[in-house]
């Protein structure tokens, strides 16, 4: 397998969990999660950097990052929710390697992020409603993915077989 590997989707559909079991598997790939590459070079959390400075000021961080990392083979990348959403990073990332699009319910996107407070855009007074809004904002781009697998009720082993497997569909193509 000679393609790198992109996760995108809404906050809580899976990409760093999926991202992290993939690398267990292909250990000659490495993971790379953008948010927390972004974390560790700024020495802030997200919700700090949106807080301290802007979403436009993170949204440019996070456009530098994926540039920055989307050279070379071997790499499994995974890039916040809204990162899909910039036409420059959605053209990078789709010439960079095979983009996933992990698709969750509403409801269970909810679930796993009720009570997380390091979201930014979600702390607000109806955060269903703004995941919501923010889905329905997201989706078209997201859909832009070369492949959409959809997490709602399927266990993270099996998204991760069900990638290797259109992983390998790829290289018998080639």
């Amino acid at each position: 397998m000679e393609y790198n590997i992109v996760l995108v989707g809404m906050p809580a559909s899976g990409k760093t969990t999926i991202g992290s079991l993939l690398a267990e598997k292909l250990t000659d790939y490495t993971f790379i999660d953008t948010d927390s590459l972004i974390e560790k070079t700024q020495g802030l959390k997200i919700s700090e950097i949106f807080e301290k400075f802007s979403e436009d000021y993170f949204r440019k961080l996070e456009y530098d990052t994926i540039k920055l990392v989307c050279n070379g083979k071997h790499k499994i990348i995974s890039v916040g929710g809204g990162a899909f959403e910039n036409p420059d990073n959605r053209a990078t990332l789709l010439n960079f390697g095979k983009v996933f699009y992990l698709k969750s319910d509403l409801d269970v996107l909810y679930y796993r992020l009720s009570g997380d407070s390091t979201r930014p855009l979600l702390q607000v007074d109806n955060p269903k409603g703004a995941l919501e809004r923010l889905l329905k904002k997201r989706e078209d781009n997201y859909k832009k993915a070369h492949c959409t697998i959809d997490t709602t009720n399927t266990d993270a082993e099996d998204i991760v077989d069900i990638i290797l497997g259109s992983m390998n569909e790829t290289d018998a193509d080639s």
